[in-house]
Formats: structure tokens, C-alpha cells, sequence
């Protein structure tokens, strides 16, 4: 991969002693992680999350002078407190900078209860990984009470998305015309509408593309053009996934509209063709390359922000600028996945649209019963008539 990991000079040393009946070539604990990390190259996504997590215990085992082999139940304690509030905070929290910059820190904040019971999920399994690679000999997360609650990567139900009022505003705002201020120069005005309406284009393709298909940001990124394909009729989207799966995912009516829009304003004829295997679906402001994966992230989250910033303005609904605020990319997935439940299609054909291992997983979107339950329970009241049922005459 492009990028080690970021451990201090004290890490990189050669152990004092190596561990006895090792089967990995690692000389010290960074070295340890980076042939665990090797173990998912072929999983990008998968790879970065891997290596986030691990660099945050390398680096804080760093500053309590401890290796990965010190590692008991309570430095564990310890670290899961760390996760909680990571201080000093001007050592460890900063904001998204590039791996290389000097202000780069490995926190952007204290992590949720959800994030930090992922990241064990994590280091628990590089742990049980090092075990059978001989680099320590115990896995300390074994150790830890209800490792069924607090250890479970299948959380109980997925929130992180936008309800569907929220939505349907978004996309109406995603659809309003943009304004473009006056130029004195018309040349100059008539380049700032061009690229208005580009930005605008590009932004309601990303939007209904992440809505309609439910792909992940890397899935979106890399995306080609022919990867658009008609068979007997039908229009699908072929897809390389998460652990380089491949699949075929049905194009709703909707979707195949926003990409002939998206096209048009690319100045493409409608439908796309096989002869564009290597043009990138998602393009800079040239109209030509492609957008990276972080450069996708970053406008997705900025959008999100514009359009809290556009409800608080007009004194809209509290919950949908908080929701907004908090929203990442990965809640448009998370959305678009919950809506599709939602709207009555079958959990088989949504677990194969949303490429999941097991239907276990999908069930997680399932709110429907949720609903109902709530609307029966409504039945159960402090009084069901006016009068009381006991009047005193018959008491």
C-alpha cells in the first residue's frame, strides 16, 4: 500500500528479544501490524479502517513505553478509556489533514460507544491474528466481560440514516436552480454558469447514484463508465465490492434517468457504451479525470453541511440539522438500503443488491416491524373510554 503506518522511532526498533516460535518476518511491533495489514490488500477500504485502528494502539502504546506484547486486561482498561477522550488532546486530536502533514493527528474527536466498540472489534481480531503468528502468545480481549455486547460487529440495528422526510427534502434542494451572481465581464459569467451547472449536475448524480444503488464510497469512486451494461433489455450495474467481489446490481428506471442526465451535462451521448471501459463515471471540474476516494468523501460531507446550514437558516426541524451535522457518506448507503426495506422489496433481492455476506446483515435495515409495533402499542392506554371503568358502583 501507498502508506505505513505512522509509529514512533521507538517502534521501529528491533525487539530486545523476539518472540519464541514466531512464523512471521517481523522484527518489531510495527512490522507485526504491516504483515497483518498485508493479509487485506486486496480490501482498500477494509485496509485503511485496519490500519486506523492499529496505528492508534501502536501510537499509544508508544507513549505508555509498552509493547503490543504488554498488553493485558488492564492496559486494555486503559486504552478503552483513551478511545473515550484521547488526551492530552493537542497530542492526538486534529483535524483531517494529510498523513504527511505536521498537524496530521490520529483523532479527530472522542470516539462514539459504536466506534469504539468497532475499533476492539478490530484489534481483536489482529490480535487473535498475532497469536497464530506467534508474536504474542495470549489475546488479551479473550479477557473482557460480555465479549457478546461489547465485542459483536452485528449492532443491533442500523440509525445511521436519513428518515425519509429528511430526504425527500434534500433531494428537492440537490434539484433547486442555483443562483449565479451578476458578472460585469459576460465571459466570465457565462464560465461561472458552465460550472455552476456542472457542480450542480455532478452533485445530484452522486446524490441519486448513492440513493438508488446503495454502493460504498470506494465502489463510487472507482466506478466506470461501461461498467453500465444492457443485457436483453435490462440495464445493470457491474460492480467490484468489498473483498473484490464481483456483482450485478438491477438499475431502477430512476437511476438509469439520472445517468442520461449526468452524460448529458458531460456532454456524452445518452447511454453509455463497452468502449469506455477507462473513463471514470465521477469526473473533476475538467470533465475528464476521475475523483478520488477522499476528494468524493470530503464533497459528500461538505454538501451535507451546506444543507444543514440551509434548514437552521430557515428555521426547519431541529432533528434534521442535527442528523445532517452527524451524517457521513456511509449514511447515504445506510439510507438507501433502509428506504429499499422500507418500500416493500424482498430481504433476499435486498441482500444481493446490498452485497451482503448474510441476511443477518440486512436485517439490521429492517424497520418495518418497528413501525408496526409502535402503531399497536398505541392501543394499550391509561383510560379507553371517558368514564372510568369502575364508578364506585360496583366496587
Amino acid at each position: 500500500m501507498p502508506n505505513d503506518l505512522v509509529t514512533p522511532t521507538g517502534q521501529q526498533l528491533v525487539l530486545k528479544a523476539l518472540p519464541s516460535g514466531v512464523r512471521i518476518s517481523a522484527i518489531n511491533d510495527a512490522q507485526a501490524v504491516m504483515a497483518w495489514l498485508d493479509e487485506y490488500t486486496d480490501s482498500p477500504q477494509t485496509w485503511k479502517a485496519y490500519r486506523r485502528e492499529s496505528e492508534r494502539l501502536l501510537l499509544w502504546l508508544a507513549s505508555q513505553q509498552l509493547t503490543l506484547a504488554d498488553i493485558d486486561r488492564e492496559v486494555l482498561r486503559r486504552f478503552e478509556t483513551f478511545l473515550a477522550d484521547p488526551q492530552p488532546s493537542e497530542q492526538w486530536v486534529g483535524p483531517s489533514k494529510s498523513r504527511t502533514h505536521p498537524a496530521w493527528r490520529p483523532f479527530r474527536g472522542a470516539l462514539s460507544p459504536a466506534s469504539r466498540r468497532q475499533s476492539l472489534v478490530i484489534l481483536q481480531g489482529m490480535f487473535a491474528w498475532l497469536v497464530e503468528a506467534g508474536w504474542v502468545n495470549h489475546n488479551p480481549f479473550r479477557l473482557m466481560r460480555d465479549k457478546s455486547r461489547r465485542l459483536n460487529n452485528q449492532a443491533p440495528r442500523i440509525e445511521r440514516y436519513l428518515e425519509s422526510d429528511l430526504w425527500a427534502w434534500l433531494w428537492q434542494w440537490l434539484n433547486k436552480p442555483a443562483a449565479v451572481e451578476q458578472e460585469v465581464v459576460v465571459k466570465r459569467a457565462i464560465e461561472k454558469a458552465n460550472r455552476v451547472h456542472f457542480e450542480q449536475s455532478r452533485l445530484r448524480f452522486i446524490f441519486g447514484f448513492a440513493y438508488l444503488l446503495a454502493p460504498r464510497i470506494s465502489e463510487m469512486a472507482d466506478a466506470r463508465m461501461s461498467d453500465f451494461q444492457r443485457s436483453e433489455g435490462r440495464w445493470w450495474w457491474h460492480v467490484v465490492g468489498k473483498g473484490s467481489k464481483v456483482a450485478r446490481i438491477p438499475l431502477p428506471d430512476d437511476m438509469l434517468g439520472c445517468l442520461g442526465q449526468w452524460r448529458q451535462a458531460l456532454g456524452l451521448p445518452h447511454y453509455p457504451s463497452a468502449l469506455e471501459a477507462d473513463a471514470p463515471l465521477l469526473r473533476a471540474l475538467d470533465g475528464q479525470r476521475g475523483l478520488g476516494h477522499n476528494q468524493l468523501y470530503r464533497l459528500i460531507k461538505a454538501t451535507f453541511q451546506q444543507a444543514a446550514q440551509t434548514i437552521e437558516a430557515e428555521s426547519g426541524p431541529p432533528q434534521h440539522i442535527a442528523a445532517l451535522r452527524q451524517a457521513t457518506p456511509h449514511w447515504l448507503r445506510h439510507t438507501s438500503i433502509t428506504h429499499q426495506a422500507q418500500s416493500g422489496i424482498s430481504l433476499r433481492h435486498l441482500a444481493e443488491s446490498a452485497r451482503h455476506a448474510r441476511l443477518d446483515t440486512t436485517s439490521r435495515y429492517l424497520h418495518n416491524e418497528d413501525i408496526e409495533w409502535h402503531s399497536e402499542q398505541q392501543r394499550h392506554r391509561l383510560s379507553n373510554s371517558p368514564s372510568s371503568r369502575y364508578n364506585g358502583a360496583d366496587a
